[in-house]
């Protein structure tokens, strides 16, 4: 009986700690990129929408953008192309393109359908929908990338209707520019350019990374927390770099515009969100704006 009641309250204090955080963030809009392992795992996809519902029924308004590269070079492969990439960003030909969209939407309803399962109301929308994201053209360093697109405007609107329905908006990164070509976006772009326009308190991307280091071959050297002064220096010194670095310029980025927090979280610990966010310690690092308080020091 003892040990029974023991557990008890150590799931007592957990709803405790969460209380300071749920009272903060009351009402507030996080928004959640979604990709990685996480997407892949249908384990660890319940986890990560189970993690989205809960922020949604304590009184969050989160939005989730998902990507799906692993998902779309699957496919890619499967007509026998071989998917192609310049500094991160995928070659997106006309065929490509049609791919990329088809299994991005197929990806959308399946977490349009998990969400629902769980008793909340999602509904998944491409950046196609009510002109929500306006793209121009990308290139990458000078060269052309194809169907590759640069957010150059959010239809916020869009997003502030469905959210005042009391819907939780699921977004798939495609973009229309001006002549009506579609184009595929990077998800992080788009979770970026969406979490400015509707001035979120957080951003969170849920990566394959446990989070930043200050070396990253010394896993003991996490930073759980870094002002965006700090988070500068780190690249500066050029120990910052494969896939994070541009994670690190989209964080910084979403900072300078008004998004007070950006977390960077290991999708594969399952309930990550619900770790950061509800807890005193967190699991990942978050960069802050200056002026920001940490919830601790290192």
């Amino acid at each position: 009986m003892k040990k029974n009641m023991e557990k008890y309250l150590e799931k007592a204090k957990v709803l405790v700690e969460a209380l300071p955080y749920i009272q903060k963030f009351n009402r507030k809009i996080i928004v959640v990129k979604y990709g990685g392992s996480a997407m892949t795992d249908e384990a660890l996809k319940r986890k990560v929408i189970e993690d989205v519902t809960l922020l949604k029924l304590v009184g969050f308004k989160p939005i989730v953008v998902h990507g799906g590269g692993k998902e779309i070079s699957k496919w890619v492969a499967k007509t026998g192309k071989e998917p192609q990439f310049i500094n991160g960003l995928r070659v997106t030909d006309e065929e490509t393109m049609e791919i990329a969209e088809m299994v991005l939407g197929k990806v959308n309803k399946s977490l349009v359908q998990l969400v629902e399962s769980l008793g909340v109301r999602a509904i998944g929308i491409s950046g196609k929908d009510g002109g929500l994201l306006k793209v121009e053209k990308k290139y990458s360093d000078g060269k052309d990338i194809g169907f590759v697109g640069e957010i150059k405007e959010v239809n916020s609107s869009v997003l502030y209707d469905l959210l005042e329905k009391d819907f939780l908006p699921i977004v798939c990164p495609v973009g229309l520019d001006d002549e009506w070509n579609t184009y595929n976006i990077n998800a992080d772009d788009a979770a970026c350019a969406i979490a400015k326009a509707m001035h979120a308190e957080k951003l969170a991307f849920l990566t394959d990374m446990e989070g930043v280091y200050k070396d990253p071959s010394d896993p003991s050297t996490l930073i759980s927390e870094l002002w965006v002064k700090d988070a500068e220096k780190l690249m500066e010194t050029g120990c910052i770099g494969g896939g994070m670095l541009p994670k690190l310029h989209s964080c910084i980025d979403a900072i300078e515009n008004g998004v007070s927090r950006v977390h960077i979280l290991d999708g594969r610990i399952p309930h990550c969100l619900l770790l950061e966010i509800f807890t005193n310690k967190g699991i990942g690092t978050a960069i802050l704006q200056e002026g920001e308080n940490k919830y601790y020091d290192e």
